[in-house]
């Protein structure tokens, strides 16, 4: 598999990367994460106006037809640059499943103001006691007219607060289903994540919701397209990381002790070269998991692919975000210091969508 970025792709990083470097420093991210909304309308319109939100759509809907892999380099810089903005949430699930689940018209009504940047989507499926078992759901849809009515609840909806229309999954008599619900008419909780991501858990009760796509065909629509938005983490997981070494690195040859630099100490030698091999390893498997997301036709070979690469991310995430705050010492955790910001977001992408545990048992079974 050839790992380098096309010309395109390392145009667009390059673009991306230099919007984070000049307007998105670390400064200005700590202000959009203090902020009441979480997030900056301003940089989410630039994200626009780049055309990063249209990356993964039909050019029927004003999109460029791409997939994950082309997604990828924007997702490293956006790991680089700890992005607070729910790009997973509208463009990796959200949009997806209204791309992949929804009619003409639902599609026409929604993806090009999903294109945009004039709509926020969020996509509510967590429940409590499910863990990562996507097919658990106690949500209930029920008919009402020409319409449905929902009732149940949701937990840790990332960019729900965000969102003006949530994709909810439920249970019809036909099975698992999906509908599109107006944000205002669910009761949300909101809150801040570790990570310093918007999150909410929804209360449905009696929300009236329009069903996307076919009733009762819904899972394997959702198995693929958290598999797609798992691909997209794990490629940003690779940009914390890349930061995560590139600053410890530099921490190592500046900081002194005894009037030398304590990079010259063999013994932090090693592990910072041990920090840059799980780097690597890490790269080659997010790649790995965006190419599969896009172009394996057999699910239980997608599954088994991102599963691999989410087990292996998941352990180098937690052996390069524990190592960059122990290189760094006690400073290293201060909020201050932007690597304890990473090693929280590290922390919080081994967990979302599935842990190593999860996903070993999965390969497994795949």
């Amino acid at each position: 598999m050839n790992f380098d970025y096309n010309e395109e792709q390392q145009l667009l990083a390059d673009s991306v990367r230099r919007f984070i470097q000049k307007d998105y420093e670390f400064e200005a991210r700590r202000k959009i994460v203090a902020s009441a909304e979480g997030y900056s309308e301003r940089v989410w319109g630039t994200f626009a106006e780049m055309g990063l939100t249209g990356i993964p759509f039909s050019p029927d809907y004003g999109g460029f037809g791409g997939g994950a892999i082309d997604l990828l380099s924007v997702m490293e810089a956006f790991g680089e640059g700890l992005v607070v903005e729910p790009f997973v949430a509208t463009v990796g699930l959200g949009g997806q499943l209204v791309a992949r689940a929804g009619g003409d018209a639902q599609k026409k009504a929604i993806l090009p103001a999903v294109v945009e940047g004039k709509l926020k989507l969020a996509f509510a499926h967590s429940e409590k006691g499910a863990r990562y078992d996507l097919a658990q759901v106690k949500t209930t849809a029920k008919k009402s007219g020409s319409g449905w009515t929902l009732d149940g609840e949701k937990v840790v909806v990332l960019g729900a607060p965000i969102a003006a229309k949530l994709v909810v999954s439920a249970k019809t008599p036909a099975g698992l289903s999906l509908f599109l619900v107006d944000a205002k008419a669910a009761k949300l909780k909101p809150y801040r994540t570790l990570d310093g991501m918007r999150a909410a858990d929804v209360a449905l009760a009696g929300a009236p919701g329009d069903l996307l796509g076919a009733e009762g065909k819904a899972l394997p629509v959702v198995e693929a397209v958290v598999d797609f938005a798992t691909a997209l983490i794990c490629a940003e997981a690779v940009g914390a990381m890349k930061f995560a070494c590139d600053t410890t690195l530099e921490y190592l040859k500046t900081r002194k002790q005894f009037g030398v630099p304590i990079g010259t100490f063999q013994a932090l030698q090693h592990r910072i070269v041990d920090m840059y091999v799980a780097y690597e390893q890490a790269k080659s498997m997010a790649f790995l998991a965006c190419s599969q997301a896009d172009s394996s036709a057999d699910a239980k070979e997608r599954m088994r692919a991102i599963s691999a690469a989410k087990i292996k991310i998941a352990d180098n995430a937690r052996l390069i975000s524990q190592e960059s705050i122990q290189l760094h010492g006690g400073m290293g955790m201060s909020e201050e210091l932007k690597v304890s910001h990473s090693f929280r977001r590290l922390t919080m992408i081994a967990q979302q969508f599935g842990d190593a545990d999860h996903h070993l048992e999965r390969f497994a079974s795949s």
